[in-house]
């Protein structure tokens, strides 16, 4: 798993500009699936999501201050329980490394920062100033970051354990879990050369005037495009690209590693991130919002009867990895997740998308669907967004109040009330904040606490 990759940025999907050779040889000799999605697009929900196989909703890992505590038990605990080792290396973003997450060993973990998090994204009706935003825009450049180097330690270590002849000896699953090509947006040289500022194409959705209110409360909120000029933007792609270069990188290793102990053969090797990246799209930048630059994900899987060089369009999501594993391992496990070695096998669906966002910058609780050429975005207490994917795959035309398409509106809409309340949702992911609020001093206090605007890596 790496971390904020976007969809569009890998060469077999036809990026113009980055390379990712390793992940592209990987899809070659496997299944690329095209429409991923993040369960939500923020680091600490999504992973709770991941590593259990259940909805944010259905779990209460609502925002980055309510981390995955190893309850209700996950993949790890499943495989663990089935035999296997079960190990990670570095980025969880869990509670703490006290909790039980499953994993019989952790290597360099990154959990959320003082096992707290991120507490100022909690007053999401009276938000407090996130003046953190102005980082990103400064820290663009090229050299080594804290994160690159946490990526190298990483990758080293998850190497060197999957090169051990020990790994012959008792059936294993290893989660390898790298931080690039998250912000700060530098790379080091050797990857930076690769990508010329000069050369950098602009972000491929022009700046919008967002017009709806939930949107533009979020991007009044998250202002980092207010910080950008136009140079910065291309260095900060050119940055975004040559980390992309360098989680590929680390990949290959990865993938040579397997190979030099000779387990390649036999081992489900699964590719994917834990949400996307809008790099300067919109005029907006990071993650948290419903477009797609934000919510969808790579995914590719590798291994014994995966289809070569397929491409799978029908809607897959993170939760499905949990139960990929599970099933694999022979395990049990609740969730709405299905097997993508199934799916892989099985192209033909027309499961819905889902994703959903409760955290910072949100006035109100927003949810995704998407069923067919159709995606609604459902916020609380507000119009809906309603896109056609097909003939609009850039989300450019709203068609949430459109007579012509109420039709097919109403039928996301009653398709989403199956799989969630939203009301109920909505009101437990406010109780559930304003509840830690209090037990952190109150909203006034919470300015005082440590701010940060990427977690500390683990020294």
């Amino acid at each position: 798993m790496s971390d904020e990759h976007q969809r569009r940025a890998l060469g077999v999907a036809g990026h113009p500009v980055v390379e990712t050779p390793h992940l592209d040889a990987l899809a070659r000799a496997g299944t690329r699936f095209t429409n991923c999605w993040t369960p939500s697009p923020i680091c600490v929900p999504a992973r709770a999501a991941f590593a259990t196989g259940r909805w944010v909703h259905d779990i209460g890992t609502w925002d980055s201050a309510q981390a995955y505590t190893g309850q209700p038990s996950g993949w790890a605990h499943a495989v663990r329980d089935a035999g296997y080792d079960a190990v990670s290396f570095g980025k969880l973003h869990h509670r703490s490394a006290a909790d039980d997450d499953g994993f019989t060993e952790r290597v360099l973990p990154m959990n959320i920062a003082g096992g707290v998090g991120w507490l100022q994204g909690l007053p999401r009706r009276r938000p407090l100033p996130y003046d953190e935003a102005h980082e990103l825009a400064a820290d663009v450049g090229v050299g080594e970051t804290a994160y690159t180097r946490y990526d190298r330690r990483i990758n080293e270590s998850a190497s060197t354990w999957l090169r051990d002849p020990v790994r012959h000896n008792r059936p294993w699953a290893a989660f390898v879990s790298l931080v690039a090509p998250h912000y700060p947006l530098s790379a080091p040289d050797e990857f930076a050369a690769r990508y010329p500022t000069d050369q950098m194409p602009p972000p491929e959705i022009g700046a919008i005037d967002h017009q709806h209110p939930a949107v533009a409360a979020m991007g009044h909120f998250f202002r980092y495009g207010d910080f950008f000029d136009e140079s910065k933007v291309a260095e900060a792609r050119a940055a975004y690209f040559a980390l992309c270069s360098f989680m590929d990188h680390h990949v290959g290793q990865l993938l040579g590693a397997l190979d030099d102990n000779g387990l390649s053969d036999d081992t489900l090797i699964i590719y994917t991130s834990d949400h996307g990246e809008l790099l300067g799209n919109r005029g907006l930048w990071c993650k948290s919002f419903m477009y797609e630059d934000s919510v969808a994900v790579p995914m590719i899987l590798r291994g014994t009867g995966i289809p070569h060089g397929a491409t799978v369009d029908a809607n897959v999501n993170l939760v499905d990895v949990a139960r990929t594993i599970v099933d694999v391992a022979g395990g049990s496990l609740d969730g709405p997740g299905e097997s993508l070695v199934h799916r892989a096998t099985h192209p033909d669906s027309d499961r819905p998308g889902f994703s959903e966002y409760h955290d910072g910058g949100s006035i109100t609780g927003s949810f995704a669907l998407r069923l067919g050429e159709w995606k609604l975005v459902h916020h609380e207490g507000f119009e809906p967004e309603f896109y056609n994917l097909i003939d609009d795959r850039d989300e450019l035309e709203d068609l949430g109040s459109a007579a012509h398409v109420a039709v097919e509106r109403r039928r996301c809409q009653q398709v989403l009330a199956q799989m969630v309340d939203t009301e109920a949702a909505n009101a437990g992911a406010f109780a559930s904040q304003a509840v830690l609020i209090e037990e952190h001093g109150g909203r006034e206090s919470l300015a005082d606490v440590f701010r940060f605007n990427h977690t500390p890596a683990p020294t």
